[in-house]
């Protein structure tokens, strides 16, 4: 023991200090990764009936009893449960965002490999594919593209991608090494897991019933799949995850996972809102004297739910009492709901997407750059998922395009492929003239910047180049090649410095 850990003991026995007792904190996890996905892809689905039978299903916990959807009425006191929706227009509008700002792939130094991903492109449908992958990873949390060879479909590699509630992945030291494809199969037997494992040179297949191994044999349908190698290290998969999850160590994490509790406190602001309205409906009250008869038979006509209700009452036989039709209305506080309603949305959209990428009212006096300042969050999770596709997207043709030559037999040229996308909620066109022409006129900006501003990646750079040449061409802006002296001078031919100086400037004015 050291003397500083001597002192510090002798000073706590003086001072009566006692040491810190270490605590053990157990926490229940509710679900698992798998679990979880499912949850989440129910909220998606956004049936209010499977919600409530998702929730009635879940371990029952405290906070879990308290949400709206595993709630249960009172017997009598029932209300209508509503969903609104909002978790899947969300994802279906951000996947729309990011699908929509895809620019052409760019193929550079071979016009064959542009040729062949164009076929893979048709056959595939890409850009269905890409948002297919983007609503799932922002609802799952992760996923993979999948590819295989099946020369009976196509002579081109096949594209599907994979929710990451159907994979699996293999890790070490937090690289994946193996991506594990989960398909389920029935047959007389029972529930057949056919497990495909993508690693880094081989492709492999395990068959499982009841989580425990047995041979491909058992089903004429997997008698075919065997271990599959080629030399190269590349792996026929690739990831994809936008978040990383704090809770499933190597797996991504859903853009649900913490606002669900926000979504359940929608639908019941709404629901309860709902609930008030119909609770109020104006009602009305006729004695009995009064009622709508039939004029033929004199019989009560029965009242219509559309067009006709009320509410029956006993005609007042007191002395000089009036009979008359009462109409009551309940008073619905609209402005508390509706405070309710927007502070519950709020917090629903906090941190993902903007209200005005939504649709909803953010006031039409907003000016144009008031509109842009509230699309900022929409801009910061567009950023967020493009800055993980892009390099993705990038690989999978690659790896697409390497699949396919090795399936024929070729060598694979060499070429570079760049995937760009769009602005988004840039400023309009007129707007940036304005702010361009300032910038040039105050000498900040030259031609090649301002064009590069205006355009950026609406143009290539071959257009670029050329329309810098044109404005600087009608600006009367001439580039001519430096004057230089010729290579014949020899300083040892000339007597003096001088003589040199003069004889150089004569060549120049000649030159010019």
């Amino acid at each position: 023991m050291g003397f500083m850990d001597n002192l510090k003991r002798r000073m706590q026995s003086w001072l009566n200090i006692n040491p810190p007792m270490a605590m053990l904190i157990n926490l229940q996890e509710v679900l698992d990764y798998q679990g979880n996905a499912i949850k989440n892809r129910i909220w998606y689905r956004g049936d209010p009936n499977e919600l409530e039978q998702l929730y009635f299903q879940i371990p029952k916990h405290q906070v879990e009893m308290q949400k709206f959807w595993a709630s249960h009425p009172t017997a009598g006191m029932e209300m209508r449960k509503i969903h609104t929706g909002l978790p899947s227009m969300i994802v279906d509008l951000l996947a729309g965002i990011i699908v929509s700002n895809i620019n052409d792939f760019t193929f550079d130094k071979s016009e064959p490999v542009k040729d062949v991903w164009e076929d893979v492109d048709t056959e595939n449908h890409i850009k269905k594919l890409i948002k297919k992958c983007v609503k799932e990873v922002l609802v799952v949390g992760d996923g993979a593209f999948k590819l295989s060879v099946d020369p009976e479909l196509s002579q081109y590699p096949i594209i599907e991608f994979w929710g990451g509630d159907r994979i699996e992945y293999r890790c070490k030291r937090g690289r994946i090494k193996e991506i594990v494809f989960k398909s389920y199969f029935e047959n007389e037997n029972g529930t057949l897991e056919l497990k495909e494992i993508y690693g880094h040179g081989y492709v492999d297949y395990e068959l499982y019933r009841g989580g425990e191994p047995i041979d491909m044999s058992v089903d004429d349908r997997f008698e075919g799949l065997t271990r599959i190698e080629w030399d190269s290290d590349d792996i026929m998969a690739v990831p994809v995850m936008f978040y990383d999850s704090d809770k499933f160590e190597n797996r991504g994490q859903s853009i649900f996972d913490k606002k669900i509790d926000a979504f359940d406190s929608f639908d019941e602001a709404y629901s309860q809102w709902i609930d008030a309205l119909r609770a109020g409906r104006t009602k009305e009250y006729i004695p009995e004297n009064l009622l709508p008869r039939d004029p033929n038979t004199g019989v009560v006509l029965k009242p219509n739910a559309f067009d006709n209700r009320y509410i029956r009452t006993d005609a007042d036989m007191k002395e000089r009492a009036e009979n008359k039709i009462v109409t009551a209305s309940g008073e619905i506080k609209h402005d508390s709901y509706l405070a309710t309603y927007v502070t519950a949305l709020d917090l629903c959209l906090q941190g993902i997407i903007s209200p005005s990428t939504m649709g909803v009212d953010v006031k039409k006096l907003d000016n144009a750059e008031a509109q842009r300042e509230k699309e900022k969050v929409t801009l910061y999770t567009r950023d967020t998922i493009i800055e993980v596709l892009q390099p993705v997207l990038e690989k999978l043709i690659r790896e697409v395009i390497t699949v396919y030559y090795r399936s024929i037999g070729e060598v694979e040229p060499e070429y570079e492929v760049t995937v760009t996308f769009q602005d988004y909620a840039n400023p309009s066109f007129e707007s940036q003239i304005e702010t361009v022409g300032k910038g040039k006129m105050q000498g900040i900006m030259s031609i090649e910047a301002c064009v590069e501003e205006l355009y950026g990646d609406n143009k290539d750079e071959e257009w670029k180049e050329a329309e810098v040449a044109r404005l600087k061409k009608e600006q009367g802006i001439e580039e001519f090649e430096e004057p230089a002296l010729s290579a014949d001078i020899v300083w040892d031919d000339y007597q003096s410095s001088e003589q040199l100086l003069s004889d150089a400037k004569g060549q120049s004015n000649r030159l010019a």
